[in-house]
């Protein structure tokens, strides 16, 4: 079935037959309520599976049936992603769209109804590496300073600059930030905390002071009991502390700081990895730090040191100006 069509084409049929729509419909309310699947990705699963069903109901010049759909080869995936190349979706929209197309044929397949070989032999395209993005030292400290400045309680800036303080101090993903439980980094002696990472992975990470103090400081302030059955960081109403409230809150921070958009919470994770390295540290002992399962993960930050390192020579030495031609004295005629 291998073809190309139009995607202008697509918006003018009919996305599918009812038995299809159906079908889909049913994969969808199985993913939101068994697998607890949460609502955005439910949304852009619907998404991928209606352009794709799009695609394949302008291939064959009729709404798609379910008998389209039962015996899907790989070159069927791949006109769909070269399709969706050309309107132009980037790499990680392509992997995204094959993984809901994924989902719904194994969801027909499980009903007996189509066969999965086809999605399963289709590798999703490569994403281009992308080095991370890490906040100067001075940029850095000084969003853990600040971090606090526009909340509307005390005690909702000392949980803002012990959250960023958590996120440089000690290389957490935000997830691993607001999974700790409240009775977390309650010792002020404490040396290291264990953190639960990715894949339930226990990692050690050593404890700074001024980590322990911002905790410290928050739980002094926090009106809610911080038990050890209910999460550290609070929302405003005392529920669990939503990761979109972070985010937010560091948006408007970097408004008031003049930083760049690549100033994110998760900035502050690449921040702690680079200075460590910049400072000397080995990229084993970084690798367990961060909780990286792999050690080339961690050598993204290596290119991103050696980068900064070209940086400050091009700018500061006078000979290294490599992008302007030398210049030549004037020849005087006769």
């Amino acid at each position: 079935m291998e073809g190309s069509v139009s995607v202008t084409s697509q918006a003018l049929l009919v996305h599918a037959a009812p038995d299809v729509l159906r079908r889909k419909n049913e994969w969808l309310e199985r993913l939101a309520t068994e697998r607890g699947v949460s609502p955005k990705t439910v949304e852009a699963y619907e998404r991928d599976a209606r352009q794709f069903l799009g695609f394949l109901t302008s291939y064959v010049g009729r709404p798609a049936t379910v008998a389209d759909l039962a015996d899907l080869k790989p070159a069927d995936f791949r006109a769909f992603l070269a399709e969706r190349r050309r309107a132009g979706a980037a790499a990680p929209s392509l992997g995204r769209a094959l993984s809901g197309v994924r989902s719904f044929v194994r969801h027909l397949e499980r009903e007996g109804l189509a066969s999965g070989a086809g999605a399963a032999a289709m590798r999703a395209p490569k994403r281009p590496k992308t080095l991370p993005r890490p906040l100067s030292v001075p940029d850095a400290r000084l969003v853990t300073e600040e971090a606090g400045a526009a909340a509307s309680e005390p005690w909702i800036a000392a949980r803002n600059v012990a959250v960023m303080t958590l996120l440089y101090g000690c290389g957490l993903r935000i997830s691993e930030a607001l999974n700790l439980p409240g009775d977390a980094l309650a010792d002020p002696e404490a040396r290291s905390a264990r953190i639960l990472g990715k894949g339930n992975k226990e990692r050690l990470v050593p404890l700074l002071p001024a980590v322990l103090q911002a905790v410290a400081s928050y739980r002094r302030l926090c009106p809610y009991a911080l038990d050890a059955d209910r999460p550290l960081f609070r929302g405003a109403r005392g529920g669990p502390l939503r990761p979109q409230i972070v985010q937010g809150d560091m948006v408007r921070l970097r408004g008031a700081l003049g930083l760049p958009d690549s100033a994110t919470p998760h900035a502050l994770r690449h921040s702690f990895a680079t200075h460590l390295l910049a400072k000397g540290g080995d990229l084993r002992t970084i690798q367990d730090l961060l909780g990286h399962a792999s050690l080339s993960t961690t050598q993204g930050y290596t290119q991103v040191d050696a980068a900064r390192i070209l940086q400050v020579y091009d700018t500061a030495h006078p000979r290294a100006r490599r992008a302007a031609a030398p210049r030549r004295p004037a020849r005087a005629d006769g």
